[in-house]
């Protein structure tokens, strides 16, 4: 055999034992820094905050709520399926199961079938999700090579002002409730309207005691700041923001203040960072935001169905200026500089805007932003309690707080 063929005959053979381990063979041109991404994401668990999934299958305009349909095998018309969930290097992801507050009534019954629809999902694909409640679970998961598939509840809201509710839901796999939406409760305050309780009611106490009981996450992304200040001197577990950013960079209400930033150290708690362009750079913002608030205006009292027909009409009309993947990472490093790096994680909101930076607008883009953040030149072990442990460890913390509290 001839040296050149030679040569070609174990390319092949690196390439074919490549293609059949899974694994990506790096490319002589592929940048350094995106090559050390990937195989760092390999070796660690990538925890992501909130993804909307179980909304966007649910309102899918060919075949709403049809989980068989709306095949995660195939290319989807959203930013999440498992080829690109692979690709993004994805450990374990907590699914939204978010129903909007506006509509006032009938709260429980779409909870409850948003539980049901993020559930079905799981199961329909077993061989690469698999459902995971505790961070034994999610360990154990990410051992078997599949992504560990949590709930998150997006607005107290659905409780209904019950207890007993907010037990049930945590029964069926809720692991963290956001205390409010877009809309106040009537035992917390929201950030999308001034605040009518000045926090957290006694009741809204008693709720985050509750859940702090149960072992479910306190998360305060969307909440008003006096709900955030009340909630982190009530509760006895580390809370978390499951998509939000850094406010001093970007002044929008959905993001976290210095203040509440530097109580995080005590509290153990965690904000993960969201890449939606409006919450990132504040040119954007400039721009989204009085077209979400054109949205709500118009939406007032109307149905779901004709919410989304305002959504799009609104939206088609905003020219929205480019946002870098620089601006994600310099949220994260303001975090880190502020709250410290044990304080800071990734809640991408994929699937529930439309919204963001170039490189980072699927779920398949981690990996560039890990690798600006090596350009940066932070370390593997800041990268891996970036990428997940930070989130894990505030979850053992509340899982020891509910057994203390349980006794």
């Amino acid at each position: 055999m001839k040296m050149g063929d030679l040569v070609t005959v174990r390319l092949f053979a690196c390439v074919l034992l490549a293609a059949l381990l899974g694994t990506n063979v790096a490319r002589a041109d592929e940048d350094p820094a995106l090559a050390h991404a990937r195989k760092l994401l390999r070796s660690t668990i990538l925890v992501d905050g909130h993804n909307d999934l179980p909304w966007a299958v649910r309102t899918a305009k060919t075949a709403p709520g049809d989980v068989v349909a709306y095949d995660l095998r195939k290319p989807t018309s959203g930013q999440t399926d498992l080829a690109r969930l692979k690709l993004g290097g994805v450990g374990a992801q907590f699914w939204s199961v978010y129903i909007p507050g506006e509509t006032g009534s009938g709260f429980a019954r779409t909870q409850l079938e948003q539980i049901d629809i993020a559930r079905r999902i799981v199961a329909q694909y077993p061989d690469r999700l698999q459902f995971a409640t505790s961070v034994a679970d999610i360990r154990a998961a990410h051992r078997a090579g599949r992504i560990a598939s949590l709930l998150g509840m997006e607005g107290g809201h659905a409780i209904e002002d019950s207890l007993g509710v907010l037990r049930a839901y945590y029964d069926l796999g809720v692991r963290y409730m956001t205390l409010t939406h877009n809309v106040h409760t009537s035992w917390a305050d929201s950030q999308a309207f001034p605040p009518e309780h000045g926090g957290l009611t006694p009741f809204g106490e008693q709720i985050v005691l509750e859940m702090n009981k149960l072992g479910m996450l306190v998360d305060l992304s969307h909440t008003a700041d006096v709900t955030m200040d009340d909630a982190l001197r009530v509760s006895q577990a580390p809370v978390i923001f499951s998509h939000s950013s850094a406010r001093a960079l970007c002044d929008v209400p959905r993001n976290v203040p210095d203040e509440i930033l530097k109580r995080l150290k005590p509290n153990g708690g965690v904000v993960m960072v969201t890449f939606v362009a409006g919450f990132i750079d504040p040119a954007v913002a400039a721009v989204q935001l009085p077209a979400m608030a054109e949205i709500n205006r118009r939406s007032a009292g109307k149905s779901l169905e004709e919410r989304e027909k305002i959504e799009e009409e609104v939206l088609g009309k905003v020219q929205v200026p480019k946002v870098s993947i620089a601006k994600v990472a310099d949220h994260i490093e303001h975090i880190r500089k502020v709250a410290g790096v044990e304080h800071v994680g990734l809640g991408g909101d994929f699937d529930g805007n439309s919204m963001w930076p170039d490189g980072l607008s699927d779920v398949s883009m981690y990996p560039n932003l890990f690798a600006e953040l090596i350009r940066r030149g932070w370390s593997d072990g800041d990268l891996k309690l970036l990428a997940g442990e930070n989130v894990l460890r505030a979850m053992e913390r509340a899982e020891a707080v509910s057994r203390r509290l349980s006794k």
